[in-house]
């Protein structure tokens, strides 16, 4: 199953011009570069779903965490966690 992700924009991290962006999200404390194309009226400290590394969407921070909370207690974060060294 395909799902989004809430998080945190903490950096613009490129710029090329108003609409192709990117920035680093914080996922829980587990940062990931995204891609800010698809919602060019995200600023730093908003809250924003991510689709395969593409932020699709600004979301309200409350509802943002309450999705976030629900997928850690469906195990659904397993992406975001670094893989095990053998």
């Amino acid at each position: 199953m395909c799902l989004s992700i809430p998080g945190k924009l903490i950096e613009i991290t490129a710029q090329l011009d108003e609409t192709f962006r990117t920035g680093k999200v914080s996922f829980d404390g587990v940062i990931k570069e995204v891609s800010l194309t698809l919602v060019p009226e995200a600023k730093v400290n908003d809250y924003v779903m991510v689709h395969v590394g593409a932020a699709i969407s600004v979301v309200d921070e409350e509802e943002a965490k309450k999705t976030f909370e629900l997928l850690k207690q469906l195990n659904e974060l397993y992406d975001l966690e670094p893989p095990e060294l053998n």
